[in-house]
């Protein structure tokens, strides 16, 4: 059933199995469907690849409750499982090979305190994940949980792949992926750390973790974001011998959303995932902090006069440091109308790679006539019954070619001079949008299940809002040629910033001319003394703790 490449590779990684692992098979004795017979093939493939590797039909109650189902278990410890329903292929073959390395015994790579906190986590958790295998997102969030179940016994994970169980996707409202349940009660969509997993079910995990971060010690360079931008101003950093922080929710940021790179200087093709995990380890060569989990409410500065400038976090944590890098980038921009927030996730989404295949067959909007969203119509119309794209403007703003294959497609519509008035639904999930002709106000209703939203990119800087650092109207950080902001010591990089031209190979070289300008300030000024970092909460603005929170690895540098 695999690739010959890939079966190559995964039996090479089943040599760091330390103990004997078991595939439980769940199927219908009569069952003839694709998924079933995959299901089979796939754990016999994989128990010829290593002695240490048996399968098995699962008995009694080892039974998974889903069909085709297969559990991933210790054969001596039959507490550590996980169970895959549907292929975990695509995107999710990652999560597989994980899943056997963990429950083989091979140490995980995650950081030994959260690997403790999980531990000791109380109680029973069982937890669902719906994923689809078109997912960049979905592997982050099943291989945390994976992991949870594999140190636990109180914690079970089952991922679900949405596409080979639609009525029960469709009767559970997932209208997007990946979408998490907790003993059978929503727990969250989107993607999620290890880490923030952790401290949602666990708060003595969320508070001991933000008591360590405000007693670290000053930081010399600060970085805000694990984008392009802002993992390659750490590395240039940490190069210098300072010490050096990287604040980042996920690394990557939004590059994890991206499909296709093929404009990296160097590099043919990649994947966003791929990059992401490339920086990643880069950032992990050198001695950089990397913070998972926080996101920033405000920023206090140090003034004129020195000191050390403070960042805020939502989870009560302060971090502070001599210089500061903002690279957080940007996320996806709303439309602002009624109903939008009601059915987020519930119908309006922002990534047709995640959740176009949950719309298979039914009725969708794409909002935006640009690039990004003519694309997505594109991809939308091999999956689902019939595309609009509403484009606010009299003409699309797409590159040509683009615009031909939209055209082409027999399941497409174009509305021109759309302006989107309201996105309806019955309370539970998107039943139709309403919009207006612009050139002659007539009202329109579309009836459909789903609003792709693709409109563009908004700077995250809501928490800049209170200190000091200039501002665009847009929102952008203001910038010199240096990546300097109007506040001493303070610099930005990538999409947050006024850098022309919102492209990955851009967002790295305005890091480095950030990091590099950074390191210029610190050895043209003093460190500040104890006294002086004291009383800089005197001489500074005070941190706006009602401000917008912003995913601060939220960085938008995804090419286009």
């Amino acid at each position: 059933m695999l690739e010959k490449n890939l079966a190559t590779q995964l039996r090479q990684l089943l040599d760091n199995l330390k103990r004997p692992v078991e595939l439980l098979t769940t199927v219908e004795a009569d069952a003839t469907d694709a998924t079933t017979r995959e299901t089979l093939e796939l754990c016999a493939e994989i128990a010829e690849m290593s002695e240490l590797v048996t399968a098995r039909e699962a008995e009694g109650d080892e039974r998974a409750q889903r069909t085709p189902s297969f559990t991933i278990r210790a054969a001596d410890d039959h507490a550590a499982a996980v169970t895959f329903s549907g292929l975990p292929m695509g995107h999710e073959f990652t999560s597989l090979v994980l899943a056997l390395l963990n429950i083989g015994g091979h140490p995980s790579k995650a950081a030994a305190a959260t690997i403790e906190q999980v531990r000791n986590i109380r109680g029973e958790h069982h937890f669902e994940t719906f994923f689809s295998q078109s997912c960049q997102n979905c592997p982050d969030v099943v291989q945390a949980l994976d992991l949870m179940a594999t140190l636990n016994p109180g914690i079970t994970h089952t991922a679900i792949d949405g596409s080979a169980f639609p009525d029960e996707a469709d009767e559970r409202g997932v209208m997007a992926v990946p979408t998490v349940f907790l003993d059978g009660e929503d727990f969250g969509s989107g993607r999620m750390t290890l880490e923030e997993i952790v401290e949602r079910i666990d708060d003595d995990a969320a508070q001991a973790a933000a008591d360590r971060l405000s007693e670290a010690d000053p930081y010399e360079v600060l970085v805000l974001g694990g984008g392009p931008a802002g993992a390659t101003a750490a590395i240039y950093a940490a190069r210098k011998g300072i010490r050096t922080g990287l604040v980042a929710e996920r690394m990557g940021g939004q590059v994890n959303d991206t499909m296709s790179i093929e404009n990296l200087s160097g590099t043919s093709h990649t994947e966003g995932p791929q990059l992401s995990a490339a920086l990643e380890r880069h950032v992990n060569d050198y001695e950089v902090d990397l913070v998972k989990s926080q996101v920033a409410i405000g920023v206090t500065t140090a003034g004129t006069e020195g000191g050390h400038h403070s960042v805020e976090f939502a989870s009560g944590a302060t971090l502070r440091t001599r210089s500061l890098v903002i690279a957080t980038g940007a996320s996806w921009r709303t439309m602002g109308v009624p109903g939008e927030e009601e059915y987020r996730n519930k119908g309006v989404t922002f990534c047709p790679h995640c959740d176009g295949p949950l719309f298979k067959g039914k009725r969708v909007a794409v909002i935006g006539g640009g690039n990004s969203g003519v694309e997505a119509a594109i991809d939308l119309a091999g999956i689902v019954g019939h595309v609009t794209v509403l484009e606010f403007m009299d003409s699309m703003r797409a590159d040509q070619v683009l615009q031909d294959k939209l055209r082409s497609l027999p399941n497409v519509d174009i509305v021109l001079g759309a302006a989107t008035q309201e996105v309806v639904g019955d309370g539970s999930r998107v039943t139709g949008l309403r919009y207006e002709l612009r050139e002659t106000g007539e009202a329109q209703q579309l009836d459909l299940e789903g609003v792709f939203v693709q409109i563009g990119l908004v700077p995250n800087s809501a928490f800049l809002k209170d200190s000091g650092i200039e501002l665009t109207d847009r929102g952008e950080v203001v910038i010199d040629e240096r990546g300097a902001t109007n506040v001493p010591g303070v610099f930005a990089a990538g999409d947050v910033a006024t850098t022309p031209y919102k492209q990955i190979v851009v967002a790295f070289g305005s890091g480095s001319t950030a990091s590099l300008s950074a390191f210029d300030h610190l050895i043209r000024t003093s460190a500040p003394s104890q006294g002086d970092a004291e009383d800089t909460a005197a001489r500074t603005k005070v941190v706006d703790a009602d401000a917008e929170p912003t995913d601060v690895a939220d960085t938008a540098d995804a090419s286009s």
